[in-house]
């Protein structure tokens, strides 16, 4: 049962006649949302798959038996795959499923990258010496594991201390943690999900000389516990979903000669090591490229958890009902302009960030070879803008929520948490911003139009509606070159002979730059998805709430614009009242835009924020086996349930 069918049971609104346009606007949302005919393909396995019971919330678990929980589903999703290799060289599949997944279970979405993306990947893209038998990672009797950050090199990855050394006598390799830093730094590497294999990432050393960093296959436990060799210790927990996170060392661990996974960026033979690509940081980088497509992963993850914490939120609001303005009268959150107005906020910046996520996965699997910098830049800039909004997104809707947002059984507290894991995994979200501004600067020029046509053309501009999009959009490209100019100035004036000081004065222009190329790309691809709606209720609503992301993204920065004449003292004042207007029209579809959202029913039944039974809360915790309470201060009684 939809909110909308809620809705018309509660109101008497049971006009079929009236249904059948809502219905179908509901519908070509959805086929806009999840990429179009494909959908099926690509999302319908996992959305069927997270309304199983088995993904049913179970209260009183420990931290362990989580994690084996998650395992075990990961065995589950194993076993709905038709070809896990297939699935392991789909970024698009492998998105699709972090999507759907990380909301009933943020540490299975971990695991499914860890395994199918990063392990199970990276065998398949090195391309060295025979095909490698592959069946006990596809048939998940060793789960596969990713062993690259140290204690004491993260975002430096390049410049990491394992090594791995060619033995001449037996044609093998040896395998060494050489200081405590060089440890790795949070594998999922215990024993809980059965035997793990990984992938190490190692310095190779061939008779003295160090080659740079290549991936090696090890073995790291069995059933009985690490490998000779393997020392694995157990990290403290952390927040978000439960994994088994380790450090791990290694000390002379034997390696076959066939552990080395070769490829165009090194191959080792008799007459020594080989290389089409470049310097070692460039081979690294080549050796180490699924992160990019963990990167994809992360941004999949995030919009899923947005779209799952607005359909509980806005479900919440039209069923949650408070005193109205005259005695007896009760009325739902929604009709609350501060309510619902910052949900709708929320459900324009999920939308677009849907759209730059597929826009995104497109440009991934289709761009041309001299583009590949280009677009590994731009999968970047999204996860940090996509994993950064969603996050205020799935705090908002917590919030409008009250106290029970905060139980794990309502969802939302876990999603906010297991945003920060997409935040900071496959490379820092600011660093990754901070390369991406270094290179941007002087690298790329901004589709802001010139500094001189803003004086010359200011009277056109202040006659260009706030309604129109391509005027909105224009603004927004406008920011981006103005951070862009900003960031150039600062480092052309910046401190002569110290490289450092003069990328700090340019940085933080840079950063901003970076942000508003982000939210200029979500722009584009929301007028794209505008563009190939055919239902005309449909679209416009799109075109509303692309008005209102835009409106919203641009109110910060009317000083800049109102000084660079391409907005008008009038326009500035309008602003606010246009984002007003916009949400008086939208407030009464809030409900329809995240039914659109497609969340399986069986998932949402789940949740009592959302299913119209908060006294569901507790029920669970409620049959749970009394505890006896420790003993308490004399005189103070013991808590117990309230007699009737």
């Amino acid at each position: 049962m939809t909110l909308l069918t809620m809705q018309s049971r509660t109101s008497g609104l049971d006009d079929a006649v009236e249904a059948v346009p809502r219905w179908s606007t509901t519908s070509e949302l959805t086929h806009q949302l999840f990429d179009g005919h494909e959908r099926g393909h690509l999302h319908g396995t996992w959305r069927a798959l997270i309304g199983d019971e088995v993904f049913r919330y179970r209260p009183g678990l420990t931290s362990d038996q989580r994690v084996a929980e998650s395992y075990a589903r990961l065995k589950l999703v194993n076993a709905c795959l038709d070809s896990p290799v297939s699935l392991a060289r789909d970024p698009r599949m492998l998105a699709s499923l972090h999507e759907w997944t990380g909301v009933v279970d943020g540490a299975l979405g971990t695991l499914a990258g860890i395994h199918y993306n990063l392990f199970l990947g990276s065998l398949l893209d090195h391309d060295g010496g025979e095909p490698r038998d592959l069946e006990e990672f596809t048939s998940m009797r060793r789960t596969g594991t990713f062993l690259c950050t140290e204690i004491d090199h993260g975002n430096d990855a390049a410049a990491l201390q394992t090594t791995c050394e060619l033995d001449r006598s037996t044609g093998g390799f040896v395998l060494n943690t050489p200081t405590p830093g060089a440890q790795k730094f949070m594998p999922n590497t215990s024993l809980i999900g059965g035997p793990k294999s990984g992938t190490v990432a190692a310095r190779l050393l061939v008779d003295g000389v160090d080659h740079g960093v290549c991936l090696f296959l090890v073995a790291l436990t069995d059933e009985d516990g690490p490998r000779p060799g393997v020392f694995v210790r157990p990290l403290p927990e952390r927040v978000g979903a439960p994994v088994d996170h380790c450090l791990t060392a290694f000390h002379q661990v034997r390696l076959p000669r066939e552990a080395l996974l070769e490829g165009e960026h090194g191959r080792l033979s008799e007459a020594g090591f080989t290389s089409s690509v470049g310097n070692p940081r460039k081979r690294f980088l080549h050796a180490i490229q699924r992160v990019t497509w963990g990167k994809l992963c992360m941004s999949g993850a995030a919009v899923g958890l947005s779209r799952a914490a607005l359909a509980i939120a806005v479900r919440r609001a039209h069923l949650r009902t408070i005193s109205g303005p005259r005695a007896g009268v009760r009325v739902p959150l929604a009709a609350h302009r501060s309510h619902h107005g910052r949900l709708l906020k929320g459900v324009a910046a999920t939308y677009a960030m849907t759209f730059l996520h597929r826009a995104v996965l497109a440009r991934s699997v289709a761009h041309a070879p001299d583009e590949r910098e280009e677009v590994e830049r731009l999968i970047a800039i999204a996860k940090g803008w996509i994993t950064w909004r969603s996050r205020e997104v799935t705090v908002e809707c917590r919030e409008r929520c009250g106290a029970g947002g905060l139980f794990s059984l309502n969802v939302l507290a876990d999603l906010t948490q297991n945003l920060e894991g997409t935040i900071t995994a496959e490379g820092d979200n600011l660093v990754v911003w901070a390369k991406a501004a270094a290179e941007m600067i002087f690298g790329y020029q901004a589709p802001g139009a010139a500094a001189a046509a803003g004086a010359a053309g200011a009277a056109g501009e202040g006659h260009r509606p706030l309604s129109e999009l391509s005027h909105l959009r224009d603004l927004l490209a406008e920011v981006e070159r103005l951070w862009q100019a900003r960031a150039r100035t600062a480092l052309r004036t910046g401190p002569s002979g110290n490289p450092l000081a003069r990328w700090n004065v340019a940085s933080s222009a840079g950063i901003e730059m970076v942000r508003a190329h982000a939210r200029l790309q979500a722009a584009d691809a929301f007028l794209a998805a505008i563009a190939g709606t055919a239902w005309p209720q449909a679209r416009a609503l799109l075109e509303d709430l692309c008005r209102l992301f835009l409106l919203d993204e641009l109110s910060g920065h009317t000083g800049d614009l109102l000084a660079e004449n391409r907005m008008t003292p009038a326009q500035v004042r309008e602003l606010p009242l246009a984002v007003d207007a916009l949400m008086e029209r939208l407030a009464p579809e809030l409900a329809l835009l995240v039914d659109a959202f497609d969340l399986p029913e069986a998932f949402l039944a789940r949740v009592p924020l959302a299913g119209g039974a908060p006294s569901l809360m507790l029920d669970e915790f409620l049959a749970a086996p009394v505890r006896t309470p420790a003993p308490h201060r004399a005189g103070v009684p013991a808590p117990g349930r309230p007699q009737p």
